[in-house]
């Protein structure tokens, strides 16, 4: 490749490849947004209204609103803080300033620094400000009143179906930080103890120094995942039918808390999934589910509360399908193990259940399988190196 092909190339952003079904849900919601927008500010506003009732700096928030809803520049402080101020400082500068240039150049520059300042740094919001100033005889006749109609008013009601399209899509939305020790404790989850850490990156990004379209939590989510896959490839692909329980003791719905009960105690395990044979896996019952729902109910003596643990107490819950927890995570046999890391670390999942296509249990991966699996791997690892 020329220096001149190379240096040309620089200008061509290199995006993160998108699937199909994305695109037309990024697409469809900027429509949704901008019409229903509009609709709601002409029934609100009126259509003979003198000032505009959709401003073009929305279609820009559009942009971000549905197809980067994650980035921090797309989140709801961010759309609402860095429009109206923005607004305000334009409608200022067009006050202060009889040059209209000078004025546009000083609203939109002010705008940055102040955004920058109050975190809510959104792109559309330099439109806002210059459209304060070049909008015309209305908007300027307007004075204040555009800050609230059309801009706080447009900027509300997009972020409204914002809000509801996206959540509905599968996409989460404001873009929060994800939950962290499920134990509930200052510790960081045991995926974030080794490795880079959330101060390394805030260290980089300091150091960086820029403005990064994406948030700090989604770059450390993103590399975690790099991570184990790179680690995936480094394991040898150990799968977890490899490493499995085939021989699994199970309940059903219909099997009662005693029998539950006996089971895990005769078995020494902690947890039964709860099979049928119509549907395969719908459950799992663990003795935290015991504890949680029979043991710790409240205003019961100690008798009561041990006879409630196997289904004798008088109120208690009798049946596995009245304790079990409905929602089960699962693998199947082909699944990497590396991939079971983050939820059993992070999420305190002791227990996997393994199904076939059609949801049949055909065994369970525990902590303990897991730990050894990668124990054994690492040993095979050290022995070829030493031979080598």
């Amino acid at each position: 490749m020329s220096k001149a092909s190379a240096y040309l190339k620089r200008f061509i952003p290199s995006l993160v490849p998108v699937s199909h079904i994305e695109r037309l849900r990024a697409s469809l919601g900027a429509l949704v947004g901008i019409l229903l927008t509009g609709l709601v500010s002409t029934l609100a506003l009126g259509a003979d209204a003198s000032l505009p009732l959709l401003i073009a700096p929305m279609g820009a928030s559009a942009v971000l609103l549905f197809a980067a809803p994650s980035s921090p520049l797309a989140q709801p402080w961010s759309i609402l803080g860095g429009n109206i101020v923005s607004s305000l400082i334009g409608v200022t500068c067009a006050l202060l300033i009889p040059e209209p240039v000078v004025a546009a150049a000083v609203a939109v520059g002010l705008a940055i620094a102040v955004m920058l300042l109050l975190g809510c740094l959104h792109p559309p919001s330099g439109a806002v400000a210059l459209t304060a100033v070049l909008g015309g005889t209305s908007i300027h006749e307007a004075g204040y009143w555009f800050v609230l109609s059309p801009v706080a008013i447009n900027s509300a009601l997009i972020l409204v179906v914002a809000l509801l399209f996206n959540n509905a899509t599968g996409r989460r939305y404001p873009h929060l930080a994800p939950a962290g020790n499920t134990h509930r404790t200052d510790d960081p989850p045991p995926m974030q103890r080794l490795g880079i850490v959330p101060e390394d990156l805030q260290a980089v990004l300091a150091q960086y120094g820029e403005v990064v379209d994406i948030s700090p939590d989604e770059l450390d989510a993103l590399i975690h995942q790099a991570q184990i896959r790179a680690f995936n490839r480094r394991s040898g692909e150990i799968t977890c039918g490899e490493v499995m329980s085939r021989d699994v003791a199970t309940a059903t719905p219909e099997t009662t808390l005693r029998q539950a009960w006996q089971t895990l105690l005769d078995h020494n395990i902690k947890a039964l999934p709860v099979v049928t044979e119509k549907d395969g896996i719908v459950g799992i019952v663990t003795q935290t589910d015991f504890i949680k729902h029979t043991m710790l109910a409240p205003n019961t003596g100690l008798r009561q509360r041990i006879g409630n643990v196997i289904g004798l107490g008088p109120k208690a819950p009798r049946l596995v399908s009245e304790i079990m927890t409905p929602r089960v995570q699962s693998a199947l046999p082909e699944t990497m193990i590396a991939k079971l890391v983050p939820p059993m670390a992070d999420m305190g999942l002791h227990h996997m259940p393994v199904v076939d296509a059609n949801n049949r249990l055909v065994g369970i991966v525990t902590q303990s399988d897991l730990i050894a699996a990668l124990f054994q791997r690492r040993l095979e690892n050290d022995d070829e190196r030493d031979v080598a």
